[in-house]
Formats: C-alpha cells, structure tokens, sequence
C-alpha cells in the first residue's frame, strides 16, 4: 500500500531534481534557524511554506503538456488584470504599493508574471513556429515590457528585473538575431540618461552605493558593508552552524532573507560557499538538459526561460551580498525565508519536471 501510495504521487517527479531541491530545503532550514537566533517558531513557518510549496511543484509536475500550453494565454491575461488592480486599489506597504488584499490573503501578482511571461513567450513562438518573422519578435518584446513596466511602477525593481530577463532568455532562445541583441544594447545604453532620471531616489543611491558604499557607512552603504564583512570574516571553513557574530550580534540586516548568503558564507566560509554553488549549477544543469531533450518548441523555450530565470536568482543575489551588484531585494532561491517566491520557484521546477516525465507520452 505504501509503496502504491508513493508511486502515485512521485510518478511525474523527476528524481534528480528532487534530491538537489531536498538538500538545498534543508540546507536553508538549517540556515534560518542559526540567522534567526534560534527561533524554532520562524524555522517552522519557513517549514509551512516549503510544504506549500511542494505541493504547487507536485501539481505542476502532473499536469501533461498540452494543458500547460492552453493556460499560457488565459495566465498572462489574468497577471495583466491583477497587475493593473495593483495600480489601482493594490495595498500600500513601506512605500511600495505591490499587494492586492482579498481579505483570507494577501498576494503579490508580480510573482505570477515571473511564470506567466515565459509561458506566454514560449506559447507564442510555438504558435508561429513555422513562420516566424521580424513582427513577431517585436510583439513578443512588447508582451515582456507591458508587465515590466507596471511592476517597475509600484516600485519593484527586484521583480522588475526578473520578470524581463525570463522573457530575454525566451526571445534569446526563440532565436531572436545577434545583430539585433547588440542593437538593443546600444539602445538601452543610450537611454541610460533618460533611465537614471526616472528612478526613484532610494534606487539611484543603491546603484551610487555599489560604487562607494562608503560614502554613507551608516545609511545607504551600511548592508554592502555588513554583507562583505561577514563573507570575509568566514575565512576558509567558517566559524561553524550557529556562530555567526555578525548575524546572531545583529549586525546584519535582513538576514532571514535577502542577505542570508553572507550568514551562510560566514558560517560555514569559501568551502561551504562552493558547496552551495555546486548544487546550484547541478540544478541548473538538469534543467538545462529537460530543456535541450524537450519535444516541442513551447516545452524547449519554457524549460530553458524557467531554468535560465532560476540561475538569475542565484547570480543576482550572490552578486548583490557580495557587493557586485546593485541591492534589488532578490532572495536565494530556496534558502532565503519567505512564502510567494517559494512557491514561484518550485512551481517552476515542477513544469521541468513535467517537460521532463510527460516527454514519452508526447512522442507517443
């Protein structure tokens, strides 16, 4: 009976990834509990999620493919409608106006952009597969910029950013030219100008910090510096699970979540960082491998769009603890606590996985 019950329910999970998302689970498990000081009662929370979670990838990984392809469009429309709520009656938090409140829950439909736009992107190439043309690509561009834009407005340049690198990755993947990929850059380097202009202020002081955090030590500065000194103080080994002193002293801001690399780094020092770092690009590369076997052009394009957006997590927000890279609000893909992006991530490996176990039945 046991062994039924197990075959049902792991029948479409695809094995590989689900000992590298296990490990990483308890890996950030781990980790909470020594950055939150002990608390068993945010370690459980973070528990709640992961459950949550599991159950959205479990549910991604049995739906067939064919099915995937049909929501792509509705899904889309749907985060377009909820995006525009937002700017409407959306709830205002710390200044950022990014919730829509339903009264049993809050959500955050900018999360829902992160799936819907590479879906809809790889619904649309494979749509006109066998004619593909220059218009073609420029109303895919335009169905990545629309939700950007209104995901830049509420502000959320973490989000922002994320939602429009997914949809590059699909273009880039759709076979979107080179001549036009560099065009573009000497486009958007030129509208540099006008793009500094038009950031808040708390977003052109983080670009300003990442190139002298210094200059405001105590302010703008102050998680940059915390971060590298913590990465830097872990030395080779670290100084062991639970004797963090930047962290457990309270030195570290934000340290559950966004920041929770440099406590990890701290801890357990450049081996544990490597660690880390390898199982990251284990699971990059089996996603990366569901997506060149995939076999349709919708299955290929969202495998790679989910799996290259993933590797994006990674590198954005070890750049940014490690002081490379502008501080944006982007949490460590299943290590950092929090419940949406959880559950946005691991709905994302589910559709690998789905790609992965529904590819016989397609060719069938």
């Amino acid at each position: 009976m046991i062994n039924r019950f197990l075959a049902f329910f792991g029948r479409h999970l695809d094995r590989q990834l689900m000992i590298l998302v296990s490990i990483l689970l308890v890996m950030g498990l781990l980790i909470l509990f020594s950055a939150s000081g002990g608390s068993a009662e945010r370690t459980a929370a973070q528990g709640v999620n992961i459950a949550i979670a599991l159950a959205f990838m479990w549910m991604a990984a049995n739906i067939p493919l064919h099915h995937l392809a049909s929501v792509a469009l509705p899904l889309y429309i749907v985060g377009l409608v909820l995006l525009i709520a937002v700017e409407l009656v959306g709830l205002e938090v710390n200044g950022a106006q990014r919730w829509l409140d339903l009264g049993f829950a809050r959500i955050q439909p900018s999360e829902l952009m992160k799936i819907a736009v590479p879906m809809m992107l790889a619904w649309y190439f494979d749509r006109y597969e066998a004619v593909l043309r220059f218009s073609n690509f420029v109303i895919a561009t335009l169905l990545v910029v629309v939700p950007v834009l209104l995901i830049a407005s509420q502000p959320d340049l973490g989000t922002s950013l994320l939602v429009a690198v997914a949809g590059f990755y699909v273009l880039f993947l759709a076979g979107l030219s080179m001549r036009l990929l560099i065009g573009t850059g000497l486009i958007g380097i030129a509208a540099l100008p006008f793009l500094w202009s038009s950031m808040h202020d708390y977003q052109r002081q983080r670009v300003m910090t990442l190139l002298d955090p210094m200059q405001d030590p105590l302010g703008a500065g102050y998680h940059t510096i915390q971060s590298t000194i913590a990465m830097g103080s872990g030395g080779l080994l670290g100084k062991g699970w639970l004797n963090g002193t930047q962290s457990h002293l309270e030195f570290l801001p934000e340290r559950s979540t966004d920041f929770i690399f440099a406590v990890y780094g701290e801890e357990f020092g450049l081996l544990g960082n490597l660690v880390l770092i390898l199982l990251f690009m284990l699971l990059i590369g089996r996603g990366l491998v569901i997506a060149a076997n995939a076999p349709t052009l919708f299955a290929r394009l969202l495998a790679g769009g989910v799996t290259l957006t993933f590797f994006t997590y990674v590198f954005v927000n070890m750049g940014m603890v490690g002081g490379l890279l502008p501080v944006v609000g982007v949490p460590l893909p299943l290590i950092s606590y929090g419940g949406t992006s959880l559950v946005t991530l691991l709905f994302g490996v589910g559709l690998l996985m789905s790609i992965r176990t529904h590819r016989r039945l397609v060719h069938t």
